[in-house]
């Protein structure tokens, strides 16, 4: 074998194995991404089953705002809609719908000495509110793992074995700014 061909042949070799490593690297970050989703998704899933048992409780006080609690449900249902979908835009949507109706529910309940006083809503309340805080968590760490995925897909060299075998972004979870923004308490007790 002459010298050149040797040396095309390494290089060819090199090529090749860089092309491996950069492809099992994707296909780690491709299953990091989907770890983190799944990781959301148990949050969801137990925010999901605990949300009928708040809105039962404050229920059960006739002159609780109604408005509130069916805004709640129905974004509890858009929600698990989104979660089966894997629908990543449509549940950040539904989330800042839900967190909004949750502040309020929280708000509200202020202004009922007996339902803050009641030990099942007091429950509900702090393991709602953990799991909020556990699901936000869990979004930061899978907005990172999407943005490793994402970066790394459109970085050069690795863009090409990307592209060869199809590796696609993936939509971060994001809520919209009116959705972040805290209860105004004056405009839910008129003052």
């Amino acid at each position: 074998m002459s010298m050149s061909a040797a040396i095309a042949l390494g290089a060819l070799v090199l090529a090749l194995l860089y092309a491996i490593v950069v492809y099992n690297g994707l296909i780690q970050l491709k299953h990091n991404v989907a770890k983190a989703w799944a990781n959301i998704d148990v949050l969801l899933k137990q925010r999901h089953d605990e949300l009928p048992k708040l809105v039962e409780v404050c229920r059960q006080y006739k002159q609780f705002e109604q408005e509130t609690l069916q805004r709640v449900t129905e974004a509890r249902a858009r929600i698990a809609s989104a979660r089966e979908q894997q629908d990543v835009a449509a549940l950040g949507r539904a989330e800042g719908m839900l967190r909004t109706g949750l502040g309020q529910i929280f708000a509200v309940a202020e202004a009922y000495p007996e339902l803050r006083a009641n030990e099942h809503f007091m429950q509900l309340q702090t393991r709602i509110t953990a799991l909020e805080n556990g699901i936000a968590d869990r979004r930061e760490w899978y907005n990172e793992s999407v943005n490793l995925h994402n970066v790394r897909i459109e970085q050069f060299p690795d863009a090409f074995v990307a592209q060869m075998f199809q590796f696609e972004s993936k939509p971060l979870l994001v809520f919209a700014s009116a959705e972040k923004a805290d209860v105004d308490l004056k405009a839910l007790f008129g003052t």
